[in-house]
């Protein structure tokens, strides 16, 4: 859907996967304000570069919204261009806010969609918003997530693991309590592919940037720093069985926070039960 045309799905059907894409950004780069009565808005500011995916936004959107331009003073130029969608319509703004997009200050409180939703589609969306894909100073790729909400860095790590088989433990930095999450190198790579596919919904210049990575070969003699393991059927049932993150993890021999992440998915219809594989 590079053009974005109206699709005949519910709006903000997050099975739909422009839906939990743009949603997954809402979260991260939107604000959800509440007026007098049945008064607000919500409201995206970007750089005016990246306009495109606001237009994208309005045509994905069946209620009236804006794209406006201005230019303004910033602490880190004397002329800025940005651009704004803004939504007005009170039953947008209440399915938003059902899904959970919260009014006013968000970031510690977001968390994944409940029920069913398009991960990998959500998760681009947060990234394009608040996160970077590109290379390091040594000229290695990676793709990261800064994020207030454990939450959402609990959810990236377990999809991480799920199609790579990496392993995270996320921890807040000293300095401002906020996660880091980062993937470097075939790592990566293999997580770049998975969420931006061809012709996907995304900001145009960091899909450009992701497609490059696959280009990185790692050199000679450089080891590998990480070993891939999947979950089994019967690893599945046995988390199930125990029905608890620190008692599984220890036969397992997996982290409390892997089997957490994979409970609940199988909870919340994330991954097939062992039942219905």
């Amino acid at each position: 859907m590079a053009d974005c045309e109206p699709i005949a799905h519910a709006f903000m059907d997050l099975t739909v996967p422009e839906y939990a894409y743009m949603f997954g950004f809402l979260q991260a780069d939107g604000h959800l304000q509440q007026g007098i009565g049945q008064k607000g808005k919500l409201s995206v500011e970007l750089s005016a570069r990246d306009i495109e995916i606001l237009r994208k936004f309005q045509k994905l959107t069946p209620y009236y919204s804006s794209v406006t331009e201005r230019i303004r003073a910033t602490n880190f130029a004397e002329s800025h261009r940005s651009a704004t969608w803004s939504l007005f319509s009170l039953e947008a703004r209440t399915r938003l806010n059902d899904l959970g997009l919260p009014y006013g200050r968000k970031s510690k409180t977001i968390s994944p969609p409940r029920g069913e939703f398009a991960g990998r589609d959500y998760l681009r969306g947060l990234i394009d918003a608040d996160g970077s894909v590109g290379y390091t100073s040594k000229g290695f790729p990676f793709i990261s997530l800064t994020t207030a909400s454990t939450a959402i860095g609990t959810y990236l790590c377990g999809y991480a693991r799920e199609v790579t088989g990496a392993e995270r433990i996320i921890k807040r930095n000293a300095r401002d309590s906020i996660y880091n999450v980062l993937y470097t190198k075939e790592i990566a790579q293999r997580l770049a592919a998975d969420m931006y596919y061809p012709h996907c919904l995304s900001l145009e210049r960091k899909r450009t940037v992701a497609d490059s990575l696959a280009h990185w070969v790692r050199p000679t003699g450089m080891r590998v720093a990480y070993t891939k393991r999947r979950w089994s059927e019967h690893e599945d049932r046995i988390l199930m069985d125990h029905n608890n993150p620190t008692s599984a993890a220890e036969e397992l021999g997996r982290t409390i926070q892997s089997c957490s992440l994979r409970l609940w998915r199988l909870r919340t219809g994330q991954v097939a039960t062992p039942n219905d594989q």
